[in-house]
């Protein structure tokens, strides 16, 4: 799945509509070789000013992208006035969910906000229940701004939030960053991984960690064929997401960048399979 950030042409700050059109970006993802593509929900109302998500949808389709990813709704446990946006965003992308069909909606919190734990799970119980209406999936994303950053902590959120389309989702980038191990990511139950996400950037520790830009596969630091190793031997078998948030990589052409995620990506695969 080539996720959003990976060919929207900018970085979370500096904008949140993508400089290339929605069409484009199907196009450069499916001819590079993805079956997927990740939404913004602040780009999605963008696009939804010129195309109606039945265009979408018919869009995604005449390329083949089978896996759409949603994204994001944050805020959702909290009271006030941002929970009354998140609820908005929310009832938007359910019913963009619903038409797309999308694989999943991402959620999580980017401000760690300080909220009880059984408060938390009793809203990702209500979240997973509106999204069910819907036929809609919801992963939370363990991030280290998130107000729940440990894998232990995130397990106990969805399973005792007790829904069958609530489930986790990993990035290899917050595995380096917040020193997860593979023992720890082996916890989780394989029925409530929804989505893996992959790219390569510098350790923490390391002379020229740099964690704002990301980079292709490969190239980087990350012990990527151990993380594949470690989720595949869990029995994962679906997508895998190319989420490469660079501010230096943001500015490459969509063509390049969309080609360069996919066949640096792949190779992480070729060679861990070689001769097997």
């Amino acid at each position: 799945m080539n996720l959003y950030w990976t060919t929207a042409g900018i970085v979370p700050g500096q904008g949140e509509i993508s400089r290339f059109d929605f069409e484009d970006r199907v196009k450069a993802s499916a001819e590079a070789g993805f079956k997927g593509i990740g939404i913004w929900h602040t780009d999605l109302e963008h696009i939804l000013h010129h195309r109606t998500l039945q265009e979408m949808k018919s869009i995604l389709d005449d390329y083949d992208i089978k896996h759409i990813e949603l994204e994001f709704i944050a805020d959702w446990f909290l009271d006030g006035a941002r929970k009354a946006e998140s609820d908005s965003r929310r009832k938007r992308l359910f019913e963009a969910s619903a038409i797309l069909q999308a694989k999943h909606v991402k959620v999580g919190d980017f401000y760690k906000s300080m909220c009880p734990m059984d408060r938390v799970i009793e809203s990702f119980s209500a979240l997973c229940a509106e999204a069910q209406k819907f036929g809609a999936t919801i992963g939370f994303e363990i991030m280290g701004c998130a107000m729940i950053d440990t894998i232990k902590d995130a397990v106990t959120m969805v399973e005792t939030a007790g829904a069958d389309n609530g489930g986790l989702i990993i990035d290899i980038y917050q595995v380096a960053n917040l020193g997860m191990t593979y023992d720890e990511i082996r916890s989780i139950p394989l029925k409530y991984l929804t989505n893996v996400e992959l790219n390569d950037g510098t350790l923490p520790g390391s002379e020229n960690h740099d964690p704002s830009n990301r980079t292709f596969c490969g190239e980087g630091e990350y012990d990527i064929k151990g993380f594949i190793n470690c989720v595949m031997g869990m029995g994962y078998t679906g997508p895998w997401g190319v989420e490469i948030i660079s501010e230096k990589l943001a500015l490459l052409p969509l063509k390049e960048m969309s080609t360069r995620a996919f066949s640096s990506t792949m190779v992480q695969f070729d060679e861990l399979f070689v001769g097997k």
